[in-house]
């Protein structure tokens, strides 16, 4: 039975007794009760057409209870990470002191630098398929495992992903329950630091400059020639080739290439066998950038939104 958080805080002081035994007992015998293993989906639309169901995004709305729990269990795994530095510098997403700012700032300062010097680049935008929903339990449980965690935490996150069910809301209308046999929820307290150990080291080998937010990707590299282009094309079939090694997929329709600079030699780049399309203008985590690198694009869609004209 769910409970509205409004009910659980006027109720704190009857239930907590009760609700710490429940949770001591979930880490004990590193089980989860099947209540915080449903989900109702909430697709929530991201942009493109809004005919496409591509272009939303499913939000599992879990129990309350439950993400209390998960946000001990990430705690734990935030220290421990911590402490071993395992999540490379270059992602920006759900980590402490990081967000889509210091990404902006710090991959396009680099942009920045290397134009002034009149070199010219190019920046390719990836974008993982369906990422948070593919990602396979047992290779991504392994995973977990190289990264040291082990023991009642592997435990009990194994348990936590096996046999969950989760089911399409819209308007007040539901679709049937069914399982879920891969992916961590979005929406969950505990999903988004899991997903990033799990592509933490999906670029290991690249030599270009990679810049993450979760599972957005985008690299830069000096093209001064046509071997450099080629270094970039190679950086990006190692990357597809990881993706594919741990089941996942980049969405081809969704990657662009920015070419930037008066001699960039303007190559053709390709991923998994399909060429990625030119854009002279892309949406960079909410912020629209330009391959002039000016910013009064990004001013102007500021001031119609503000002023609804």
């Amino acid at each position: 039975m769910a409970f509205y958080p409004r009910v659980l805080k006027e109720l704190k002081c009857e239930i907590v007794e009760l609700l710490t035994v429940v949770c001591n007992l979930s880490f004990k015998s590193a089980t989860v009760p099947n209540d915080w293993k449903i989900a109702n989906v909430t697709p929530i639309f991201k942009k493109g057409y809004r005919g496409d169901p591509g272009n939303y995004r499913p939000v599992s709305l879990t129990s309350v209870p439950g993400k209390l729990v998960e946000t001990i269990v990430k705690n734990k795994i935030v220290r421990h990470i911590e402490e071993h530095k395992f999540l490379l510098k270059n992602q920006h997403g759900f980590c402490k002191g990081r967000s889509c700012l210091t990404n902006l700032l710090e991959f396009f300062e680099g942009v920045n630098k290397h134009v002034d010097k009149g070199d010219p680049v190019d920046i390719v935008y990836l974008d993982f398929q369906k990422a948070f929903d593919k990602v396979p339990h047992q290779r991504f449980l392994c995973k977990l495992s190289c990264h040291g965690i082990r023991g009642k935490i592997l435990s009990w996150i194994e348990n936590w992903l096996k046999d969950s069910e989760q089911r399409v809301g819209i308007n007040g209308k539901f679709s049937e329950w069914g399982g879920v046999t891969s992916g961590v929820p979005q929406g969950s307290v505990l999903g988004p630091i899991l997903f990033n150990l799990f592509i933490n080291d999906m670029e290991k080998g690249v030599n270009s400059e990679v810049a993450k937010f979760a599972d957005d990707t985008k690299l830069l590299k000096i093209v001064e020639t046509k071997a450099d282009c080629e270094e970039l094309q190679k950086d990006l079939t190692k990357l597809s080739d990881s993706a594919t090694k741990w089941q996942m997929k980049f969405n081809v329709d969704k990657g662009k290439v920015m070419h930037i600079g008066k001699n960039n030699p303007n190559y053709t780049y390709n991923v998994m066998g399909a060429n990625l399309a030119t854009t002279n203008q892309e949406k960079d985590l909410a912020v629209i950038v330009d391959s002039s690198l000016k910013t009064s694009t990004q001013c102007a869609a500021a001031v119609k939104k503000r002023t609804g004209c």
